[in-house]
């Protein structure tokens, strides 16, 4: 029998040569990545407290005796949303029991005891009250004496005031990252407190002093990983839909609720801020409650730091209009035009994102327009879930104690 012969091709034998070359490299490339990933995030979770707090400003306080007028002058003057209160020491026992002391640093005589922490949601609760606040005739009168009582009586009324938190400058970021994705906002870290080098502690309420502190919030963690998202590229990656951001049950209000309304939703609710979506056209919703928001269309957000961008006096005569009509007014007051520059215009647009949106992208919307929560919404804005500051740290911290990629 004749066999043919037909010779290989030398360029064919090249190529195939080329292409398994060209897969190796890749391979190596992809290797050498996810080894390179797997070092920065290394480096990542050896960062500390005080690696965080290089370009801290100093402690915003009031003393105990401010009245409420005083302190929400305080949040606004200094665009904070908490502060700290202090009293002189022993006469005050401190919030869940802590005893967080600022000493003279050279003779360790104690100068005063931070006995709470007061958010601008107390004094909301506050203004809401449990009396049925109306918007009558005697509205002013009631506010006038609401905001001149001292801020020591409201702490306490809301989760925020009902302890305070410190962090050691050496603890660790994750251990930092483990207390803030339980829903503490923010903790107060000693600058100096040399004498707790022995005794590091995450987040736990103990005796503490130093001759002074600082203040570390959410906030300040996500924008540090934010310059970070490098380190981070395989959780950043991942949708939010994919982390679990879609929410059944999403307290909201209508945009038919009023101010004086929306205020006691927030208190009842313990919430920050809640959205605002269109009402129903068959009438069934009670505008004075929240409500299930989800899959309703959103129009807007009503945030207790609102509040810091009016004068008491306006407060006053806004509490009759709508929430919503109430944010739109807020965004041209002068304590928002005096805001910077770069941030104005933010505080009216409705940040959101949709469930295929990569968490780098929340993060980033967070970050620059500096908002606690963005929403999840459908191609047709219909709200479906929510991402919050507590949300994201807890997701990147559970990615950063995983010895894979895969959550």
């Amino acid at each position: 029998m004749l066999a043919l012969y037909f010779p290989i091709s030398t360029h064919l034998l090249t190529r195939k040569k080329h292409l398994r070359k060209f897969e190796s490299m890749q391979e190596m490339k992809e290797e050498k990545h996810m080894h390179m990933q797997r070092s920065e995030s290394m480096r990542l979770k050896e960062k500390k407290v005080k690696d965080l707090m290089v370009e801290k400003r100093r402690l915003v306080e009031v003393p105990y005796t401010a009245s409420l007028a005083h302190t929400m002058h305080t949040l606004v003057a200094n665009k904070v949303a908490a502060v700290p209160v202090a009293a002189p020491p022993g006469q005050w026992i401190g919030a869940g029991g802590s005893m967080i002391v600022e000493s003279d640093k050279q003779t360790g005589a104690v100068r005063k005891h931070y006995i709470g922490m007061v958010t601008m949601l107390d004094i909301v609760a506050h203004i809401a009250g449990d009396d049925h606040l109306s918007c009558g005739d005697n509205v002013t009168e009631d506010l006038d004496q609401k905001l001149s009582d001292p801020v020591s009586s409201i702490i306490g009324h809301s989760f925020e005031g009902l302890s305070l938190w410190t962090l050691n400058p050496n603890t660790s970021l994750l251990d930092c990252m483990e207390v803030l994705s339980k829903g503490v906002h923010r903790a107060m870290v000693p600058v100096d407190g040399q004498e707790l080098e022995e005794n590091v502690s995450a987040g736990v309420e103990l005796v503490e002093s130093a001759s002074s502190y600082l203040m570390l919030t959410q906030m300040d963690v996500l924008r540090f990983l934010n310059d970070r998202a490098r380190e981070l590229q395989s959780i950043l990656s991942r949708s939010v839909q994919d982390l679990g951001a879609n929410t059944e049950q999403i307290y909201a209000i209508t945009d038919r609720t009023k101010l004086v309304h929306a205020i006691k939703c927030l208190k009842a609710a313990m919430l920050n801020a809640v959205p605002i979506v269109k009402a129903s056209n068959v009438g069934e919703d009670d505008h004075k409650q929240h409500i299930n928001g989800r899959c309703r269309k959103l129009i807007g957000t009503f945030s207790a730091t609102d509040l810091r961008g009016c004068y008491l006096a306006t407060l006053k005569s806004w509490l009759g209009i709508s929430a919503l009509a109430f944010t739109e007014e807020v965004a041209s007051s002068p304590l928002y035009r005096e805001s910077d520059m770069q941030n104005r215009g933010y505080r009216r647009e409705l940040v959101t994102c949709y469930g295929e949106s990569p968490l780098s992208e929340v993060i980033e919307k967070a970050v620059t327009k500096h908002v606690h929560r963005v929403w999840v919404v459908d191609q047709e804005g219909l709200l479906v879930g929510v991402v919050s500051l507590t949300d994201i740290i807890r997701v990147i911290r559970h990615y950063l104690l995983s010895d894979s990629d895969d959550l």
